[in-house]
């Protein structure tokens, strides 16, 4: 079973506001008649007996928020459910993890990104979107951190990538036959802003040059190792184009559930 939990939590966002509302429109494109239920692998993410909807937290603010979070998760995993979360920004995923490194030992995470998010203090909010992975990586949550679509790296983060031994593919390295392997289980992090512009327009932070959809979702199918959570952060749906970086996310969440429970 999988539980598709929606996190709508912004307040860490840097930028511009407006994730928050991302996760019941995500879930509106995901449930359209404009598609149908079945992931490209032929799983029916339709099928209640396989994929649940557990809605949308209520959350507090601050560190509360992170302590919410990561109880909900706990509780899902602790009934022998995997976990989709929708953001909401990035900063959802720290807590996630500290609920992951609980159940599950020599953890990996795939992230895509246009961004490493391994700024040790971004404007003094230790749990900014700009954060997540470094403060993963720094309390060993997690065993190899592979990140996929970066193209934004500066001396600062290079330092982290070294100081961590983040695995990173830049885009001006990316090659589309990518296939990874993972000993261990892995989560699967996905920031929206890890496409291009062209692909997902709503979100805060656009970077040209980045991957398209069906790249990511070949990474998916080309990928060895059992993947057992993830999530699918910062759309904002203010920046939107007729909704197209909605159903861009839930074609994503569909491919990530047949994954899963392949």
């Amino acid at each position: 079973m999988v539980s598709i939990l929606g996190i709508p939590l912004e307040d860490n966002s840097s930028f511009l506001k407006g994730s928050v509302k991302a996760p019941p429109l995500i879930m509106d494109a995901f449930h359209s008649d404009a598609s149908n239920m079945f992931a490209e692998n032929g799983i029916n993410c339709g099928d209640g007996s396989l994929v649940t909807d557990l809605g949308n937290m209520r959350l507090p603010t601050g560190k509360a928020a992170m302590d919410s979070i990561q109880k909900a998760v706990c509780k899902e995993l602790d009934h022998n459910h995997k976990v989709v979360s929708l953001g909401g920004d990035h900063s959802i995923t720290f807590p996630i993890i500290q609920a992951y490194s609980q159940s599950y030992s020599d953890l990996n995470i795939l992230h895509f990104d246009a961004h490493p998010d391994l700024y040790d203090n971004f404007e003094n909010n230790p749990y900014s979107h700009a954060s997540p992975f470094v403060r993963i990586m720094e309390k060993g949550l997690v065993k190899r951190l592979v990140q996929v679509g970066i193209r934004t790296l500066n001396d600062h983060q290079k330092a982290q990538v070294k100081r961590f031994g983040v695995e990173v593919i830049e885009m001006k390295d990316f090659d589309s036959s990518l296939s990874l392997t993972f000993d261990g289980p892995v989560y699967i992090s996905i920031d929206l802003d890890g496409l291009d512009p062209a692909f997902a327009p709503g979100v805060s932070h656009h970077e040209p040059g980045g991957l398209s959809t069906r790249k990511i979702i070949n990474i998916f199918h080309q990928l060895n190792g059992k993947v057992v959570g993830g999530d699918i952060v910062e759309y904002n749906p203010d920046r939107d184009i007729n909704g197209v970086t909605a159903v861009v996310a839930a074609k994503l969440l569909k491919e990530l559930l047949g994954k899963m429970l392949s």
